[in-house]
């Protein structure tokens, strides 16, 4: 039992052991993440504290010998949060302790228990005095004398001193016979005052459970149930608590009952978990959590107040909170539609102003790129860019042949799948929602096709491929169609692979099913015909293109992604010790993502937010995620290569590049996709490798078993008795999972998040509501009329609201968006990799992969035999391109899931 009381214990790092003697690393760096660090109440010199303190720099050995002297310099991040809370009395109280030296204590701790006694040897304990500014760096000075006997340093011991807490980013000690050794903190550190317990920080060596040295087992297992926490009370701003919750939080019943929502998570509606914050229950709905500005997340997933220039968290705060309202007061009417495309023109050619306010005037700043300052101060104006999509062909939206490019190489190039049996069929029941068969006959198919083969040879030939919305969207058009200025239908669209190896659409099925005493509608439209049937076929492509947008938004990119990651993030920072190799791997991609999906939940997927507003399925949107959960979403499925089979888009082939061979050979996403994919498991085969030679060594880590069955059961604990389940137990498998993960993180995202504007900016090309039914749905001979005198009219009507545009605009534009400082896949290593020989040298190789993933994808775009990536006004499809500049590019994977 130890001998002193360990209270609150964070995250530890991997502790490399640092050698002070002749032989070690000459400079060693040190990361801690949110789970690098732990609380410890006291040192195990604390039965000698008071002489000890009042000398301060000595760890206090009885015996005299020989010492080093080391000097340390801390340096602390300057933030908002500082400067904010440094007033007052406790301003002065923190310039005393500056004055005197005392900012912050370090101890030092030494790796190996004695050998003689068999317990911790003493700390040494310094304090360290404000020395300066650099920039926005606050540094300190601290020194040390460091006795022979004390071995290697496993951790340092912090204490702040101040009122407030501090961001630390580095400690650098100076003065070790090998040199310099180097703590990258990049963590919050608590107040004393506000918590007794101090941080402690590990080096960078991965140890797994069984590998642990002996004087760290203990602070491992205490690390890893403080942020466990105990599932009670209501979460603050400075804990450090990873848990789960069902999203109870989307509504807001107290307010209105129109902002009630239904709780997602339990067995009548599946979800993943969310990290549980412990807010108040409502008093209408005793199952549903109350909302509020602060939402919680553990402290060291906030990064917007450290990268407060760049995060693009800050720019989607600075649109919803407040260029939104603006908009929303702008614009008195907010059914008004766009009178003409020439208005819609303006918006990238002239801007449009707005009147300036308290509220609004610093969005210049932190949304540059849209908003601009008029010259006379008293508006500002809000200018978009020509999405690239447009400014390369104006009209490239109308193009039947750009509709079903972007299926292939849109931002949702991973929904589209084989027809593989003819009829299509449904499989809602027939006597609610009307005959199972599809209304698209052979008939129909064979008059766009007939000049090429016919309907059976183009199954037998796998050159039929849907987009098919139909069963999920059918059972919600009535209540849809209860909502104000929206409508829906379930809908096929249907495309045939052209010899030249493009996709051509031949069918568009919209349907109504039964509802208000009226019997079943519904319609097939077709490319070819007179000028009426055009129009038409354009309305049916608008219908379907709002139902792959809604579905893009819904599912591709927030549950696939956002959604189903947070629970492999909060498992890991349960279960696996930051001394983890699996950790270690998987910390890079998971940073950012708890706080963006926080400010989703905040700001875009609440009850009455930007996607309700925006999106057809309005309060039924984050329902409709759920059900798509519920039927579709399983964790295999979500590897690329598994996913693409499952569509009918690949087969297992051998003899085929990555092991697959094409249903679609020229598949943008599907090809650059593979690139990526298979360097990634490359890379995670080499790392998993050198850690686990066998079978045994996977099923007897007690960590991973934990994080992998808390996944399982807890995390996605709707889904548990799936047999569809991994199973970590060879290193195969685990590289599977872990291959998935990453890919999920970084490509998946990338291909879905950062083309949203270049595709959707220009929202007649990815209108996301339908506001007006196809007008022959009904015989209503005044709105048929006014169809046919000014059928552009009525495409107008049914695009999306002046406001809604201008709001969807906006939004993509930030979530398009790289940060400056973005941290892309391949890119910088991590320290803790960087100290391993053999991980270093697999790293690197993994970075001399991704270079080379990004100039094929290069070459292929300049491929005129590649016609779904080049061509006259063609986009190329750069979006799995690993890096790029900051701001709207079209391409470059960061890392994460970082917005």
């Amino acid at each position: 039992m130890l001998k002193h009381s360990l209270l609150q214990v964070s995250r530890s790092p991997q502790t490399p052991l640092i050698s002070l003697h002749k032989g070690s690393l000459s400079r060693i760096h040190w990361s801690i993440s949110s789970r690098n660090v732990f609380s410890t109440k006291r040192s195990v010199s604390n039965r000698r504290s008071q002489h000890n303190q009042k000398v301060g720099v000595r760890a206090i050995f009885s015996n005299p010998e020989k010492s080093t002297t080391v000097n340390a310099v801390v340096t602390v991040q300057s933030t908002i949060t500082n400067v904010v809370t440094n007033v007052g009395l406790t301003q002065g109280l923190d310039a005393v302790n500056d004055l005197l030296g005392k900012a912050i204590f370090i101890e030092l701790v030494a790796a190996d228990f004695d050998p003689k006694s068999g317990s911790e040897k003493p700390t040494i304990r310094s304090s360290a005095r404000l020395k300066g500014k650099d920039d926005d760096k606050i540094l300190y000075e601290s020194s040390f004398n460091v006795p022979q006997s004390f071995g290697e340093v496993g951790a340092i011991l912090l204490e702040n001193q101040y009122h407030r807490e501090i961001f630390i980013t580095t400690i650098v000690f100076h003065g070790f016979p090998n040199g310099d050794i180097e703590f990258s903190c990049n963590s919050w550190v608590h107040s004393k005052f506000d918590n007794a317990e101090k941080r402690i920080f590990f080096a960078n060596k991965s140890y797994l459970p069984s590998q642990t040295p002996s004087g760290l087992r203990r602070f491992r297992d205490i690390e890893l149930n403080n942020l466990r926490g105990d599932g009670k009370g209501e979460r603050k701003k400075g804990d450090r608590i990873y848990d789960y919750d069902v999203y109870n939080d989307l509504g807001d019943p107290d307010i209105s009952d129109d902002l009630a929502r239904p709780v997602l998570g339990g067995a009548k509606q599946p979800y993943p978990r969310r990290c549980r914050t412990g807010r108040p229950k409502t008093k209408k709905d005793p199952l549903s959590e109350t909302r509020s500005l602060f939402v919680y997340i553990p402290r060291d997933e906030a990064f917007a107040e450290i990268k407060l220039a760049t995060f693009a968290a800050n720019s989607l705060i600075g649109v919803t909170r407040s260029l939104v309202p603006a908009l929303k007061a702008f614009v008195v009417d907010d059914n008004k539609r766009f009178p003409n495309f020439t208005e819609i023109d303006k918006l990238f050619k002239q801007g449009t102003e707005l009147p300036a306010s308290s509220s609004n005037g610093s969005l210049s700043d932190i949304v540059p790129n849209i908003v601009k300052a008029a010259s006379d101060a008293k508006n500002i104006i809000l200018h978009f860019s020509t999405p690239d999509l447009i400014q390369r062909d104006t009209f490239i939206w109308m193009s039947d042949s750009e509709f079903a490019r972007e299926t292939l190489a849109g931002v949702n190039p991973c929904c589209i799948k084989l027809v593989e049996e003819w009829p299509m069929k449904s499989k809602l029941d027939s006597a609610i929602y009307g005959p199972s068969e599809s209304a698209i006959t052979k008939e129909m198919v064979e008059k766009e096709i007939g000049g090429y083969t016919t309907i059976e040879e183009a199954l037998k030939e796998k050159k039929l491929f849907v987009l098919d919305y139909h069963d999920l969207l059918l059972p919600y058009v009535q209540q849809v169609r209860e909502l104000k200025g929206r409508t829906l239908y379930g809908s096929r669209a249907l495309f045939f692979l052209t010899p030249e190896g493009t996709l051509r659409p031949v069918a568009i099925e919209l349907t109504r099913p039964p509802i208000n005493g009226k019997s079943i509608w519904r319609q097939v439209f077709q490319p070819s015909g007179d000028a009426t049937s055009l129009w038409l076929w354009r309305l049916a492509k608008a219908h379907v293109l709002v139902h792959d947008s809604g579905y893009h938004q819904l599912v591709s990119h927030w549950l696939r992604t956002h959604c189903c990651t947070e629970p492999y993030i909060i498992a890991a920072n349960r279960q696996l010790s930051a001394m983890h190799p699996i950790y270690r791997l998987l910390d890079p991609h998971f940073r950012y993502t708890m706080e963006i999906n926080a400010l989703a939940r905040e700001l875009l997927i609440s009850g009455d937010a930007i996607i309700e507003y925006s999106f057809s399925p309005g309060k039924y949107s984050m329902l409709l995620s759920s059900i798509v959960y519920d039927q579709q979403w399983r964790f295999d499925l979500q590897a690329l290569p598994a996913d693409l089979i499952s569509r009918g888009m690949a087969v297992k082939d051998p003899n085929a590049p990555h092991g697959l061979k094409l249903t679609v050979e020229d598949y943008p996403y599907a090809n650059d996709g593979l690139l990526l994919w298979d360097a990634i498991k490359q890379w995670v085969t080499d790392y998993v490798s050198y850690y686990y030679p066998g079978s045994e060594t996977v099923k007897s880590d007690t960590e991973l078993q934990a994080w992998w069955t808390e996944i399982r059961t807890i995390g996605h604990g709707d889904k548990k008795n799936e047999t569809w389940w991994p199973s970590p137990t060879n290193p195969d498998t685990l590289i599977e999972i872990l291959t998935t993960i990453i890919w999920v993180a970084s490509g998946h995202h990338a291909a879905v998040n950062f083309g949203q504007y270049n595709y959707g900016g220009y929202f007649p090309n990815r209108p996301t509501i339908a506001r007006t039914r196809m007008p022959t749905e009904e015989a209503d001979e005044a709105e048929f009329k006014q169809f046919m005198e000014k059928p552009s009219d009525f495409l107008l009507n049914c695009f999306p609201s002046q406001l809604q545009a201008l709001i969807v605009m906006s939004v993509l534009d930030v979530l398009s968006n790289h940060s400056p400082d973005e941290e892309y896949i391949g890119g910088e290593i991590q320290p803790y990799w960087a100290e391993n020989a053999t991980i270093k040298a697999a790293f690197e190789m993994f970075q001399g992969k991704i270079k080379e993933v990004g100039d094929t994808i290069d070459a292929r775009n300049a491929n005129s035999k590649l016609k779904n990536r080049y061509g006259a006004g063609v986009v190329p499809y750069e979006l799995l391109k690993p890096f790029s500049d900051g701001g709207v590019t079209g391409s470059g994977v960061p890392n994460s899931i970082s917005i």
